[in-house]
């Protein structure tokens, strides 16, 4: 998991600042128009090398659970996702919420009638899954509403470019994909509960580090302190996944996958969402206290100095969650010390079944 990690990881090191400089200095549109060959070329080494390597099963696929499935976590994660632009008051953001909720409920309640479900939710019975699983919410907003608010300020409140705010971004993800197979090793020999510890103590610090941000808070100091979030988490994400993962029977690998994926999917939507609508309100608070306290100031720095404030209480914030999931790892039980061959998915299962 530690190497499969380094290959998610490295990929989205490098996007950002890709993505700037094409912004910058070629167009918008071939953020999109330079996927195709890419992709093209993902289906061809897909064609040829990939090849199923689980057990597999004859199992009825549920059309109605499909249907629910799609809909309600579809419409969750739209209405997240527009909550922070639109507010969250608008009908749009209040129908899409309820609709998603509604077919969603009325999934999980058909995924427990079901003799062979869609998605198996007794996975949710494991201590330790479940733990991860909420953890992974937490850490997984943590990392989504950084990789939108910081950009937001070093365009927004202090003037910087695409891809001068990719460069930032840059060092920090090349760490935190080099740790990865070293952070894999140290999960084999102390388990995960210590790396979660050590990997929220480099986050609380990373967070509060930027809670007080200003307009002439230094672009090294910015990147060092991004540099320290990465190392955090690159003691927590895949060992986060390979514990939830090791922890289930083999027969329920394959629903604890989707489980992960789909928590981190909705965290990432929520975490966002959550962010930029305590941005938004606190930017609009400011600025109306600085038009009426300083009637002198331009429209210009009046936005630019009410973005830097909104931008640090939203740190704050995201402060508050490090701090709850360091609070929640403590009840994470130690490693079981045991030669047994039978039981939890041994790690090189898992990692071959997440790279299929």
């Amino acid at each position: 998991m530690g190497f499969i990690g380094f290959a998610m990881i490295f990929a989205p090191a490098l996007a950002p600042t890709l993505a700037g400089f094409i912004i910058d200095y070629v167009s918008w549109r071939w953020l999109f128009i330079g996927l195709a060959p890419l992709v093209l070329i993902v289906i061809l080494l897909a064609l040829k090398f990939l090849v199923n390597v689980s057990e597999t099963e004859k199992s009825k696929l549920d059309l109605i659970s499909v249907i629910l499935s799609t809909i309600g976590f579809g419409f969750i994660l739209y209405g997240f996702s527009i909550a922070g632009n639109k507010g969250w008051s608008t009908s749009i953001v209040i129908f899409s919420l309820l609709i998603g909720l509604l077919c969603t409920v009325c999934f999980c309640i058909r995924q427990l009638k079901l003799k062979d479900p869609l998605l198996n939710l007794s996975v949710f019975k494991n201590k330790v899954f479940t733990l991860t699983s909420l953890l992974n919410v937490l850490v997984t907003m943590i990392m989504y509403a950084d990789l939108i608010l910081l950009p937001i300020y070093l365009q927004t409140g202090r003037g910087f470019t695409a891809f001068e705010a990719g460069l930032l971004l840059l060092p920090g993800a090349v760490i935190n994909a080099l740790l990865s197979p070293v952070t894999g090793k140290l999960y084999d020999k102390i388990g995960a509960k210590p790396l979660f510890i050590i990997g929220l103590l480099f986050m609380i610090p990373s967070m509060w580090a930027v809670t007080d941000l200003t307009a002439s808070t230094s672009f090294m100091y910015l990147m060092i302190r991004t540099i320290i979030l990465r190392i955090g988490l690159s003691f927590i994400t895949m060992p986060l996944n390979t514990s939830a993962l090791n922890e289930l029977p083999k027969q329920l690998g394959s629903h604890g996958s989707a489980v992960v994926n789909t928590v981190r999917q909705l965290a990432g939507a929520i975490g966002t969402a959550v962010v930029v609508t305590i941005y938004t309100a606190k930017v609009n608070n400011y600025r109306s206290e600085m038009i009426n306290d300083i009637p002198a100031a331009s429209t210009g720095e009046i936005e630019s100095l009410s973005s830097i404030l909104g931008s640090s209480d939203a740190y704050f914030f995201m402060m508050i969650l490090a701090v709850v999931a360091l609070l929640l790892t403590l009840f994470m039980p130690q490693k079981k010390k045991s030669t047994k061959t039978t039981g939890p998915v041994p790690s090189k299962s898992i990692s071959t079944s997440n790279a299929e």
